[in-house]
């Protein structure tokens, strides 16, 4: 009652072009048009986004349709004056960021059809390999059977040896002329460079009969050690042998 009482206090009677206010009730054709497949045809699921923004929709649409011939009879214009000026009810700053975001959507789309290009081409690779496989499986197949056929003397002919052979010459012709091209790696010409390509290895230490015969070479001072010491840290912390040691003790005695 107190609500009720309040209402009455401050509502003022105004003529409806003040107001413009516009009542009406839930539009059944809407409702059946978005809800086809639903069993309750007179209510609008909530929970569901489409069905319930599309009611507002023909709500809103149906009013304006009520209220458009009331304003025309009460001589009240409707359309905008071709001077007509309003600012955007968004900024500058939120239009760059959904231009921004635009952008990224268009480039995501992009990328995803480069990728699904890509997975095409490999599809395509792998059945062009396919065919080529069953293609060499079906030749193999035919050249065996027509073995078979000679050694059983159902057939005189050797014609298939003669293709295997010069199919054969032209893979050997062609993985030479690819090895040709292809040539040592970066690694291996980087060695060749530094060492340069080198002799014989193998067995090149062995003695032959006039390297053993040669003892040009042959220092008896050097063999013996007698020869000068050569001086450092291993020559000043070598240890004397036994007999040196003796001869020490005997002249210290």
């Amino acid at each position: 009652d107190g609500l009720k009482q309040c209402l009455s206090d401050f509502k003022q009677q105004l003529a409806w072009v003040e107001r413009l206010d516009v009542t009406l009730d839930p539009i059944a054709n809407a409702v059946e048009s978005v809800s086809q497949n639903d069993s309750n045809k007179d209510a609008v699921d909530p929970e569901n986004d489409f069905q319930r923004e599309m009611s507002f929709y023909r709500q809103a649409q149906a009013a304006v349709l009520e209220a458009l011939p009331r304003l025309r009879k009460l001589h009240v214009p409707t359309r905008r004056p071709d001077d007509y000026f309003a600012e955007m009810a968004k900024s500058d700053q939120q239009m760059q960021k959904i231009r921004q975001k635009l952008k990224s959507k268009q480039e995501a789309m992009e990328k995803s059809e480069k990728a699904k290009q890509l997975r095409a081409m490999r599809k395509y690779g792998k059945k062009v390999q396919t065919e080529i496989l069953q293609r060499r499986q079906k030749e193999k197949k035919k050249m065996l059977n027509a073995v078979k056929k000679y050694q059983k003397g159902l057939s005189d002919k050797l014609d298939f040896l003669d293709e295997e052979q010069t199919s054969s010459q032209g893979n050997k012709k062609g993985g030479a002329n690819q090895r040709m091209k292809k040539g040592p790696n970066a690694k291996r010409r980087y060695k060749n460079q530094k060492f340069g390509f080198g002799g014989k290895k193998k067995g090149s230490k062995w003695n032959t009969k006039d390297s053993f015969d040669d003892v040009s070479s042959f220092r008896s001072k050097v063999a013996h050690n007698k020869g000068p010491r050569k001086g450092g840290k291993k020559a000043l912390n070598k240890r004397p042998g036994k007999r040196a040691r003796q001869k020490m003790k005997s002249r210290a005695g």
